[in-house]
Formats: structure tokens, sequence, C-alpha cells
């Protein structure tokens, strides 16, 4: 993600909403009726976006400044699907802590520089890791390093002092694939380095990947490997 891109849609949008509107975007869509998508994760739009919370128990946002720039609407679905997998994490994993990250407009549409979330089923979440000392801890997420989508972990799963968690990362996944069948749909498609899927399969949790996840096995325009993709399998007007 370019910060420049960012910077330059925080002020289309404020030159497009005044201050009050979007305080009002902000205060109220969650109370809207249900979302509708239409079309494709790369060609489409949503009506009725809701605002992902910028904190929890156990997970954050990965910026203000783009959450003010309405850079993290859902779908309602997705929205209760990821609120549920988070509560579920509390219980298996309580001393886990999650990030997530890009997610798309209001109303859907183009959100560069990415070439999908656009209809409200795209999310981007930061890879879960561990410090020097063992403990989960987020991804440092900022202007200066594109809020963390500069950072390149090795072959190794390793960036300055932080480790990838696997299990948390692998927890996660599980979590969101039980909350989706829960709201009766499912998880499309997870992208995430393919050189790096491997170490999920190592953890407690995967069997339960290898059944039930289905992770891209071709090599992204982008590495992502400091943040995976989940694309959700809600049903979308044409």
């Amino acid at each position: 993600m370019d910060l420049y891109t960012l910077f330059l849609t925080a002020l289309h949008k404020l030159k497009t909403l005044s201050v009050c509107s979007i305080f009002l975007l902000s205060t109220f869509s969650p109370l809207a009726s249900s979302s509708v998508c239409y079309g494709t994760t790369s060609n489409g739009s949503l009506q009725n976006g809701v605002q992902l919370p910028k904190a929890g128990s156990n997970f954050v946002g990965y910026s203000e400044i783009a959450r003010l720039a309405g850079r993290t609407y859902v779908h309602s679905k997705v929205k209760d699907i990821i609120l549920d997998a988070y509560s579920r994490l509390e219980k298996s994993e309580p001393d886990k802590v999650f990030k997530y990250a890009e997610t798309g407009f209001v109303d859907g549409g183009k959100f560069r520089p990415h070439k999908t979330h656009q209809n409200g089923l795209s999310v981007d979440f930061m890879t879960p890791v561990l410090n020097e000392n063992g403990k989960s801890v987020h991804l440092p997420t900022h202007p200066f390093n594109k809020f963390g989508y500069n950072i390149e972990f090795g072959n190794e799963g390793k960036f300055d002092e932080y480790q990838i968690d696997y299990v948390a990362f692998s927890a996660h996944l599980v979590a969101l694939h039980k909350s989706s069948k829960k709201h009766g749909v499912d998880l499309w498609r997870v992208i995430f380095d393919p050189n790096l899927q491997p170490n999920l399969f190592k953890t407690k949790y995967g069997n339960y990947l290898k059944t039930h996840i289905q992770f891209s096995t071709k090599r992204s325009w982008v590495r992502h490997d400091e943040h995976y993709h989940v694309d959700f399998a809600v049903p979308c007007e044409e």
C-alpha cells in the first residue's frame, strides 16, 4: 500500500463529506439495515456498509488515519463474523492479540492500490507475531512503514525482533471459518505467502486448516507475508 494513496483517499473523502457527515457515518452506519453486496470482490460495490470497531479486548485496527479516511468498512455479515471470531479466540487462545488492516469503503468500489476489496467481502489481517520474549504482540503499523504493509518477513518468518505466531494465525483462521458457518456462509479463500503456508499446517490446528480452508497457492502481485487476505463467501446481487 502506498502512503500517498492513503492520504489522497483521505483528502478525497474530506472534500466530498463534511465533518458532520463523517461523524454520522461512523456513528449510525452500524444501525443501518443489513448490507447488500454487488458483483465480485474485484468488480463490485456495497450498500449499507458498516465500519469495524477501533478495538476490542483482544484486537485493534491498524490505523486511526485509515479509519478516518473510511478504509475500514465491510459487509454487515462479515463484521458479525469477524467479531464473533475474536470472541471465540478469547476462549481458545486467551493470551493472543490480533490486528485487522484494510477492508474497503462504505459503498465499495475501487479501493486503490488493491485489486479487490470492492464489495465488502475482502479483509486484510496483519500477521500475528511474537516478540523476542515469546509474548503475543501487535505488529507495528504506522506511516513510516506504510501502516505495516512495507514489512518483509524472511524465509524463517522473522522481522527484526518479531517472529510470526503461526499458532495465533491458525487459530484465527479456524475461528473465522467456524464463525462463518455459524452465520450461514463460508470462507472463499485465504491469500498468504505460499512459501510460509506449510508452517501453518505444523500447528495443532493444521488438520482443520487442511480440511476446511482454501489457500491460494499462486504467487500474488504482492507477497502477503506481513498480512493475510481473507475473502468471505457471502451471496451477492449481480
